[in-house]
């Protein structure tokens, strides 16, 4: 025990002089953890130095006890923890540079769990009657903060026992704050004060005044700025605080309004905002008495600004004021304050509606529309007083330009109208003369007539009750006519988004009368041009969404299919395609039911019918539209897409279907079942129809096993390096990969790797080889299947790609191939295929294999180059834009070496890779300026166009550097923008402006 006391006393003097500083406090800290001595025998072995007349001893003797409480408060008894806030607390009255140590001690035993009860009022009254905070360092104020929050936390009903007494002494203690990272502790404060039932008494507008004080928010961070607090953290932090009680009603609302007066955007916005949050807290009565001022306000920022973020504030303001307001209770004697406000909307918009060729109209709609979607009350009152004059004025005006504008303001009053299940539409009384409007303006021979109408029409048809049955079919009718006779692509377009939208809700107009119809026009024997056939093509695919209309318009897309193989109709490739894209459309968006899926099981062998039966005329002479290239290709997303939505019984049918045609020639499943017995489609001659099998089975969902797994594998690598036909070889090769990348680890898969890379070694290693090309493709596409799923053979595999870079025949096609495995492919390996895809594969492979890519462009000859630079940039510019910015000083030197490169495409690839890094510039970039603009400029006359305007983007992007480094080369820069700025392409004379203007 004595020599525990000699050691305790030994290390207060080693603190206490200056001598040891951090290990007396670990010694003493750990000595106190393990029992050796108790916190009040430290105080006792401090005493000579706590007494000290020296104001620097005594603080020194603090500092000690302070910071050891800091490392052990949560072992301290409660006994001990009392006797040490009378301690404190007399310390408090000590010199002020005892003062900081005090409330670091203060803060330590607020955390203990055993602070005895009365204590947190006690330490509270110390700190607000014994110092004045704000004369305090910022650390030592921040401490004070976070005293009391966590005095707030865990003695929240002594705190509240205290009264406005608490309010007060806070407001004492923050008035005066200056630094953010403080501000944002005692606007917390303030928050729980106000949010949490803290009694603020006599002194509401005290705390009102010692927050708002800071409102609207001016704050710009410093440059690098360590704390990373930001503008609108502290924007946030105070508005929860101002808008957090109806008690602020009075003195934050007239704050607003003069706030609104400035001519600061920041400052219009913050009030514009905080009066949206605080409408949605206080009640009416809060409100009434200053609603001519925030009426004011509000119409003139809508009326008059030029900003759209200061105008939706606006109109967000007036929509959430309106609710507020829509949400009290009448009672005999009081006024309607939804009614006093309505008024003054109506009186200061209503007669702009009248003047549909003046520029008040829009706002004045915009308002009108905020207040009418706020609540079913103000949607009465409003369309009771507008639609009536608007429809009137639709109805006697003549120009087509003022009609129009009538109807898109009363699209805007139509379509946000919302009403709850038990009321009826505000609008009922008025579906009359909407529809006779709507189909008025669609019998009109004017375009934006039309298109409006049809956007009224799609409102009207989203409101429950507004379109009986007879107006939905005359809609359709009218819709079927445009169709068939509008050639505008924009009122097309316009017919198919209208269609869609109305089909998705009245399925059975549609059935009955739009898809005969269109049908009909299809079938009708040339009658009508191709345009108004692909029209009806597109309709029918925007309108299947609902499985009713899926079952009809599906079989007509096939037939139509069928009829270009037969021969039977006039059907040419393009339409033929169209048809693709339109049954691959419906397959995305039919919603996924049991029937739809049903459907497109029945689809897929339709199609591989068909295309076998292409097949096999095609090897007989007769040349079927559905064998080319372009049109397998179009089926392979409809198959692909379908397997990826069916359900897992479905799918599995699929699967094992597809499998057994392919290997066996099963086509038992096929309709219009004549065809040979002995087919073998991945043999050469049919082997085109391999990217249909791809389509099968790389689109299952991973639990959906693929039967005849090895077997298949086998027969599509043999097919992948030998077939001679690009389609085939390219198409086996994806889908070996799709089934390698889903394959469960394992020996199995290894030993299949490991055969693959023996042959496309075996292949690619003979110079004389006829089928390096394939060999080649393969070995891409399992690359990137490995690589997915960060599979340990995938470094062998790309190891093989980075060797072929300086391959005489396969040099550039390796370059290029990068830019495969880097980014995403839309027909395979994708997360939509359910491949499996790991997140940030692509930093792995970056990160693994920059330096062997800079090792062999240092070690190749100079002819070869180009490729590892083509490589390079390929790689670079499917990276995370952070990865880049963080990669790029150490790859800088190839990049700029690349921008010499011949090749065209590593000039474009590269550029794109380097304008989003030169907005931000890092400090590697602003060293290298001269060669950078020198070589940027020289691509501004590249014979390519896209040349052209990537290096002009870099060029605009460079004059963001530092005035003084760009300074030398600006009249260097602005001649040689002469030349592009007469270019002969409108869009390279564009970036040629934007980049002079800049510079």
């Amino acid at each position: 025990m004595a020599a525990d006391s000699a050691l305790l006393l030994g290390l207060v003097e080693e603190f206490v002089l200056g001598q040891q500083d951090r290990k007396a406090v670990d010694t003493a800290t750990g000595k106190l953890k393990a029992g050796q001595f108790t916190i009040l025998q430290l105080v006792e072995a401090l005493g000579l130095h706590l007494t000290s007349s020296q104001p620097q001893t005594r603080g020194r003797g603090v500092q000690l006890l302070s910071n050891v409480l800091q490392e052990c408060y949560g072992d301290l008894t409660e006994r001990e923890v009392k006797v040490l806030i009378v301690f404190y607390e007399n310390r408090l009255k000590d010199h002020y540079v005892i003062t900081p140590h005090v409330i670091q001690g203060l803060k330590a035993l607020t955390k203990c769990s055993v602070l005895p009860p009365g204590s947190a009022v006690s330490i509270l009254k110390s700190l607000f009657q014994d110092i004045h905070v704000q004369s305090l360092m910022l650390a030592e104020r921040s401490c004070v903060y976070n005293i009391l929050i966590q005095l707030m936390e865990s003695r929240e009903s002594e705190l509240k026992g205290l009264g406005a007494d608490f309010v007060f002494g806070f407001v004492q203690s923050v008035d005066g704050e200056r630094d953010p990272r403080n501000l944002l502790l005692a606007f917390h404060i303030a928050r729980k004060i106000v949010h949490e039932g803290y009694d603020l008494g006599k002194f509401t507008e005290e705390l009102f005044e010692v927050t708002s004080c800071y409102f609207p928010i001016d704050f710009s961070p410093p440059a690098n700025d360590p704390h990373g607090i930001t503008q609108e953290e502290l924007v946030l932090a105070l508005r929860v605080v101002l808008t957090g009680t109806p008690r602020f009603a009075e003195f934050l609302l007239p704050l607003i309004i003069e706030k609104l007066d400035s001519d600061v955007q920041s400052a219009k916005l913050d009030s514009l905002q905080t009066l949206t949050a605080c409408a949605s807290v206080y009640e009416h009565k809060d409100l009434a008495q200053f609603l001519p001022g925030l009426w004011a306000s509000l119409r003139r920022e809508v009326f008059q600004t030029a900003s759209e973020r200061v105008e939706s504030a606006g109109l967000a303001a007036v929509g959430t004021l309106t609710a507020c307001l829509s949400r009290s209770v009448l009672n005999s004697d009081s006024e309607d304050s939804l009614n006093v406000f309505l008024e003054l909307v109506l009186k200061d918009c209503q007669h702009h509606l009248c003047e549909p060729d003046l520029k008040l109209v829009w706002p004045s709609a915009k308002l009108l529309q905020a207040t009418s979607t706020a609540s079913y009350r103000a949607s009465h009152r409003v369309a009771a007083a507008v639609l009536p004059s608007l429809i009137e004025q639709y109805n006697s005006r003549t120009q087509c330009a003022q009609r129009r504008t009538l109807l898109e303001v009363l699209q805007g009053f139509v379509h946000p109208v919302t009403s709850s299940e038990e009321d009826e539409s505000v609008l009922l009384d008025f579906r009359q003369s909407l529809c006779s409007i709507v189909f008025s303006a669609l019998s009109e021979s004017n375009a934006d007539l039309q298109i409006t109408s049809m956007r009224l029409l799609t409102a009207l048809g989203q409101q429950t009750g507004l379109l009986l049955e007879s107006d939905v079919e005359l809609a359709v009718d009218h819709l079927t006519r445009l169709i068939l006779e509008e050639g505008d692509p924009k009122v097309s377009l316009a017919v198919v988004e209208c269609a869609g939208a109305l089909a998705r809700l009245h399925p059975a107009a549609f059935i009955s009368k739009m898809v005969p119809r269109l049908k009909e026009e299809i079938f009708s024997g040339g009658l009508r041009s191709k345009a108004v056939r692909q029209r009806c093509v597109a309709a029918l695919a925007a309108v299947s969404s609902r499985p009713s209309l899926v079952q009809e318009s599906t079989p007509v897309l096939l037939q139509v299919l069928t009829s270009a193989h037969t021969g039977t109709g006039a059907f040419s490739l393009e339409e033929v395609i169209s048809v693709c894209h339109s049954l691959q459309k419906i397959a995305e968006q039919a919603q996924d039911t049991e029937e739809t899926g049903g459907v497109f099981h029945d689809v897929i062998p339709r199609l591989l019918g068909l295309a076998l039966q292409a097949a096999l005329q095609g090897s007989s002479g007769h040349c079927s539209p559905i064998l080319e290239e372009t049109v397998l290709s179009a089926m392979v997303p409809i198959i692909s897409t379908t397997c990826a939505r069916l359900q897992s019984r479905l799918a599995g049918q699929t699967a094992s279907l597809a499998v057994s045609l392919f290997l066996d020639g099963d086509v038992s499943f096929l309709p219009e079942n004549a065809f040979p017995t002995q087919i073998q489609l991945l043999k050469v001659s049919q082997s085109q129809m391999v990217c249909l099998l791809m389509g099968c089975v790389c689109w299952l969902p991973r639990t959906v096993e693929v039967p005849q797994m090895d077997r298949l594998l086998l027969e599509l690598e043999e097919l992948s390096c030998t077939c001679d036909h690009p389609l085939s070889y390219t198409s086996a090769a994806k889908c070996y990969a799709g089934l390698v990348n889903k394959s469960p680890a394992g020996e199995v898969l290894d030993s299949l790797i490991d055969r693959t890379l023996k042959r496309i070694s075996t292949e690619l290693d003979s110079a004389s080889s006829p089928v390096r090309t394939q060999a080649f493709t393969l070995l891409l596409w399992v690359s990137k299947a490995l690589l997915l799923r960060y599979h340990p053979l995938s470094t062998a595999l790309t190891d093989k790609l980075f060797s072929l870079l300086s391959d005489p025949e396969l040099g550039w096609l390796a370059a290029d191939g990068f830019s495969l495995l880097m980014s995403d492919s839309p027909d395979v390996l994708n997360r939509g295929s359910h491949a499996d895809v790991r997140i940030m594969y692509r930093q792995r492979f970056f990160t693994e294999n920059s330096a062997k890519l800079v090792e062999g462009f240092n070690a190749a000859v100079q002819e070869k180059k180009s490729g590892y630079l083509k490589a390079l940039s390929h790689i670079v510019n499917n990276l995370p834009r952070q990865v880049q910015l963080t990669e790029l000083p150490a790859l800088l030197p190839l990049l700029l070496e690349a921008l010499s490169c011949p090749d065209q495409g590593v000039q474009v690839s590269t550029l794109s890779c380097l304008q989003p890094v030169l907005l931000d510039p890092p400090s590697a970039l602003i060293t290298q300026l001269e060669v950078l603009v020198g070589r940027t400029l020289a691509l501004t006359t590249s014979p390519t166009m896209k040349v052209r305007i990537a290096s002009l983007r870099c060029i605009h992007a460079l004059s963001r550097f530092p005035e003084h480094e760009i300074m030398p080369f600006r009249a260097r820069v602005l001649r040689a923008l002469a030349a592009p700025l007469d270019d002969h392409k409108r869009v390279v004379r564009s970036e040629a402006a934007v980049a002079r203007n800049e510079w």
